[in-house]
């Protein structure tokens, strides 16, 4: 193919790799460098690096699950979800940049996570933030790309566009 077909999928590829390698390499750390739940204060009283080890999904949705439920679920959904926005992503108009900038971040995100629950059976997280005793769950930086993804997502929808517009 030509490279004039490539070019525009250039800097969405990008935002991919960037997320997955940041997210991997962060991931790399904590595990090589941190104690399970071992907590390391950065700001007092707001974020704490703490390593944690996320059996389910957002939220420790099905953590009670066991092991092979929870894996062929979560890699299912996975799958299916990373399909569905390569679909949506090739059948958006290219105009749509940020659009499609947020696809891509949801994408590497998935991607992230993806590659933990194959290889370790579980999402490790370790961004915690709170004010006193009100944690929010520990996260990680893929959870972080997929939400901005999601925000810019839903900010094209509802605020910008109809859903048809969005496509070529």
């Amino acid at each position: 193919m030509h490279l004039k077909y490539y070019r525009p999928h250039i800097k969405p590829a990008a935002i991919v790799c960037l997320v997955l390698i940041l997210d991997q390499i962060t991931k790399a750390v904590v595990l090589k460098c941190m104690a399970l739940h071992h907590t390391i204060p950065v700001i007092e009283g707001f974020l704490n690096f703490t390593h944690i080890h996320n059996p389910g999904g957002a939220f420790g949705l099905m953590a009670n699950q066991g092991q092979v439920v929870r894996s062929f679920f979560f890699i299912f959904v996975s799958f299916a979800a990373m399909a569905l926005i390569v679909y949506f992503y090739f059948k958006t108009s290219q105009k749509y940049f940020f659009f499609r900038v947020s696809l891509a971040l949801i994408f590497g995100g998935a991607l992230g996570n993806l590659i933990d629950r194959i290889r370790l059976g579980k999402v490790v997280d370790f961004l915690d933030f709170y004010i006193g005793k009100w944690h929010w769950p520990a996260f990680n930086i893929a959870d972080s790309a997929i939400t901005i993804g999601i925000v810019i997502y839903i900010f094209y929808i509802f605020f910008n566009y109809s859903a048809t517009d969005l496509h070529k």
